[in-house]
């Protein structure tokens, strides 16, 4: 390990990281009310204390339209200060701050956004449930808008970077795939006008940065499932954004609404994620139909590694590895593969100090998250947190926990 790179300073555009590593952006439902508060100050100061080059705020909305769940940043001039307390915070340790702007499209419902949510198109969104309406070019703008607003303000709050959410099914992502894009506009049918929505939002936020911060975008290596977006298109979509001047992108996959777990890989704890939800009907639903609606998908080490090096060949930008990271040696695979940063979330979750353990001990160092996932369940109701870090979990929990544990003994044998 000694001509290991891990531990040296890299350039992401405008801002150097004092090492390879980035907190990636995964959801924390800390933002009470929709503001910073307490827990998401905490948490995100301890995994800057913990060594990480970059922490990075999940899934902010640009507009109220855009928010999917109670707990979710909504960004707005009020709450600058405390967003400035944060990123203060957080460069006092030494580390960058970096915050994902996004917008959920009809990933929502009334009762939370106070409008009819909309999409690409219009129909169904099961998992709200709702009717959601095609967006129109007018409000199109304006989202396209809402973008620039909102990267003002993060910068005004000494945020480092902004990653633009353009995967995983929300607003932008369905522009993007086939599956959610039957659009007879300018907007719809090409590839090229699929992008046109994408192209927007990130000139918006382009003419606001002009190199005072780094722009990042999160984007798929495929979406997951028949029908949707492969990875040739995605290529074709990643060389769009190099085109316009994003200083990295980060790799992903997966679709909320088709493919959820395509994301994060393993076994969705049903009976954790309906235990916290406090609405009686969909509770029972999730707990009868729950296995069908979200699949299991194995999880496996680096699990975008080999999609993701056809975009290393594909591109000249910086790119964000994300996906299956448990141990140092994951991240030293990945590094001499040629990507620039490596990105993770649940072996934060469950050790922010991860990246100073790694300093210290030797290449075998490894992360005892076990990809249960009660932290991905609980995240739809709760602030995100790994059962490990929980004391006197109820006990059908912990029945749940130790029957997804030998299952996936059996997958693996």
């Amino acid at each position: 390990m000694s001509e290991s790179i891990l531990f040296t300073p890299c350039n992401l555009g405008p801002v150097t990281l004092r090492n390879r590593t980035i907190r990636s952006a995964a959801f924390e439902n800390m933002a009470y009310n929709h503001n910073p508060s307490e827990s998401l100050y905490n948490y995100h100061v301890s995994v800057a204390k913990g060594g990480i080059g970059m922490t990075t705020v999940a899934y902010a909305s640009v507009c109220k339209s855009g928010l999917s769940f109670e707990n979710q940043l909504l960004i707005r001039e009020e709450i600058v200060p405390g967003l400035t307390k944060l990123t203060d915070a957080i460069h006092a340790e030494g580390a960058k701050a970096s915050i994902q702007l996004g917008h959920c499209g009809n990933m929502s419902h009334r009762r939370l956004t106070g409008c009819t949510p909309f999409g690409a198109c219009s129909g169904f969104n099961m998992y709200s449930p709702t009717f959601v309406h095609g967006i129109s070019e007018k409000e199109m703008i304006e989202v396209a808008k809402s973008f620039g607003k909102a990267a003002k303000l993060v910068i005004d709050s000494g945020f480092d970077a902004i990653e633009l959410h353009c995967g995983h099914g929300y607003l932008i992502s369905q522009f993007l795939s086939p599956f959610t894009n039957h659009r007879h506009d300018i907007y719809g049918g090409s590839l090229e006008n699929r992008m046109r929505f994408m192209e927007m939002c990130v000139s918006e936020v382009q003419e606001v940065a002009q190199g005072k911060i780094a722009v990042t975008a999160k984007v798929n290596t495929r979406d997951g499932f028949k029908g949707g977006m492969d990875i040739d298109e995605c290529i074709e979509v990643s060389k769009k954004l190099q085109e316009m001047g994003l200083h990295g992108l980060t790799l992903s996959g997966g679709f909320v609404s088709c493919a959820p777990m395509y994301v994060m890989r393993g076994e969705m704890p049903i009976r954790t994620l309906t235990y916290y939800m406090t609405i009686p009907w969909l509770r029972w639903c999730l707990r009868m139909f729950g296995k069908m609606a979200i699949p299991t998908v194995p999880f496996e080490q680096l699990y975008f590694l080999e999609d993701s090096l056809k975009f290393r060949k594909a591109l000249d930008i910086p790119l964000i590895y994300v996906g299956g990271v448990v141990s140092r040696q994951n991240i030293e695979d990945v590094l001499n593969n040629g990507f620039e940063f490596v990105s993770m979330a649940r072996a934060l979750v469950r050790e922010p100090g991860f990246v100073n353990r790694m300093m210290k001990e030797d290449g075998s160092c490894k992360c005892d998250c076990d990809h249960i996932n009660y932290c991905i369940g609980r995240m739809y109701t709760l602030e995100m947190k790994c059962h490990k870090n929980i004391d006197n979990l109820p006990p059908c929990l912990i029945k749940e926990i130790e029957q997804i544990k030998e299952r996936d003994k059996k997958r693996k044998n």
